[in-house]
């Protein structure tokens, strides 16, 4: 697996290791690319994914455009939907269900956030479990729950590859999950705790008293808690891995040009303490949009009554 390694930069001599989820997910691509090849020869069927975008905001057209240009390298078709900011929740509602009844069809996503006044919750509840790739039905969720998980949120599954491939030991580990959101926190701490990873951990948030205390017995941190620079060197373990979820924007001095990217850790303070470290950007981010892939070829498997790619979990 390739980790780059940095000493000295900052005057330390501890090395520090550095986990790219770029090209993790790179060679993940190359292995779903010939997964698809193989379903394609097969079933002779594409996987598809439709994705739907409501409105203009700029960052969700960026994702969009990302996972498009994935599903078109490794052979997935992708089908657009691009609805208008004044689509009102009935009419979007009609299109999941025209795209749930489409056998060619096999994952939905519905990129997130929705504009004003609709409702996310009731877009999740309309796509069909068996084509939800983003995992956040609730019909997914209760399954990944009881240990039983299908379809899996894409960053937490992304997570969780990154733990695998880099051989990170979570069996009787310390493990601090800062975020508790449906999307990240919550389905990482259920997946780390159940057999397998057998990890025990703790989800922090903005009521946790001693937050800090927490963090510094953790062998590993996964900070999803969407505050820039929250975790500092000093709340680090010695040789703790650090997998930094997040992705903020900093304000810029200079109208003309956007502000620096960061993620919910000071990278520089902490990589000087932490054994592996993600950075961001290209950390998890990668991994997210490599993990829709392998779940819409999941998606396509299972509809097609074909034994679906092997995952442990």
């Amino acid at each position: 697996m390739m980790i780059t390694q940095l000493g000295n930069i900052f005057g330390d001599s501890q090395v520090a290791s550095i986990i790219s989820g770029k090209e993790l997910g790179q060679q993940i691509l190359s292995e779903l690319k010939s997964e698809v090849f193989a379903i394609k020869k097969e079933l002779n069927i594409s996987p598809c994914l439709a994705v739907i975008l409501v409105g203009d905001d700029p960052a969700s057209g960026v994702y969009v455009a990302n996972k498009r240009r994935t599903c078109e390298e490794i052979g997935i078709i992708s089908k657009a939907y691009d609805l208008p900011a004044s689509t009102t929740m009935k009419e979007l509602l009609k299109v999941i269900h025209e795209l749930n009844n489409l056998a060619e069809v096999h994952g939905i996503l519905c990129q997130f956030p929705l504009p004003g006044g609709m409702n996310e919750q009731e877009a999740v509840l309309a796509i069909d479990p068996a084509k939800d790739v983003d995992g956040l039905n609730p019909l997914n969720v209760g399954l990944l729950a009881t240990g039983q998980p299908k379809f899996i949120s894409c960053t937490p599954l992304g997570v969780l590859e990154i733990l695998k491939r880099y051989e990170v030991e979570t069996v009787g580990k310390q493990v601090v999950v800062l975020g508790r959101s449906n999307l990240v926190g919550r389905p990482l701490a259920t997946l780390l705790s159940q057999k397998g990873w057998d990890a025990t951990v703790t989800i922090c948030h903005s009521r946790t008293r001693n937050l800090e205390s927490h963090v510094q017995q953790a062998d590993i941190v996964i900070a999803a808690i969407g505050q820039p620079n929250f975790v500092t060197g000093e709340m680090l373990k010695e040789n703790a891995v650090v997998i930094d979820v997040g992705i903020n924007r900093l304000p810029s001095f200079d109208t003309n040009k956007k502000g620096k990217l960061c993620g919910d850790v000071d990278f520089e303070a902490a990589f000087q303490k932490a054994r592996l470290i993600t950075p961001v950007p290209g950390g998890v981010g990668p991994m997210t949009i490599a993990m829709l892939m392998r779940n819409t070829i999941l998606a396509a498997r299972l509809q097609n009554h074909s034994h679906p790619i092997e995952q442990k979990f």
